[in-house]
């Protein structure tokens, strides 16, 4: 049976999209995935399921929706994905706290570098379905804006790391 990784967006970020990991948890049970297990409080799950990925991703939205009262994003990879996400990190020699992948739906749209704005001394580079980005400064003092990266989520290397270990096992 394939493994999932699921991403939620704007979960447990700055005060905003409160939801307990055990709900989160349950919210997965409900809609038949298996062996499901979250990772930090950031929206990071990983699990089971025979769906396809648009099916769960379809059928997680609508849960989450149904909870929050909003729609809440939810962008999905298969672990062999996700391998192939930190193996094709183009900044492995910077800090994997301050590499993030930034995980869109889609490939990244064409105009992706030049509609950037804001960029001091970050790093960026375009994956299958994801945007990388390294912050030597940290993220914390960055002005960067990405218009691509709207609708998607980062996470850094490191969480990234520990996620394709989970899907692993």
């Amino acid at each position: 049976m394939p493994t999932y990784v699921a991403f939620l967006r704007a979960v447990n970020v700055g005060g905003t999209g409160k939801l307990p990991m055990a709900d989160l948890r349950a919210m997965c049970e409900s809609v038949g995935l298996t062996n499901v297990r979250t990772y930090i409080a950031s929206g990071n799950v990983v699990f089971q399921s025979r769906l396809s990925e648009a099916s769960v991703k379809a059928k997680l939205e609508r849960c989450l929706e149904d909870y929050a009262g909003k729609p809440v994003g939810v962008l999905v990879r298969t672990g062999a994905e996700l391998a192939a996400v930190l193996e094709g990190n183009p900044f492995k020699a910077q800090a994997a706290n301050r590499t993030v992948a930034i995980f869109l739906d889609g490939p990244p749209p064409a105009d992706t570098l030049v509609a950037m704005s804001g960029r001091q001394e970050e790093e960026v580079a375009l994956g299958a379905r994801e945007i990388y980005v390294h912050y030597g400064d940290g993220m914390a003092h960055s002005k960067l804006k990405i218009p691509a990266a709207k609708t998607g989520t980062a996470r850094n290397m490191n969480t990234v790391a520990t996620l394709v270990a989970w899907a692993a096992q």
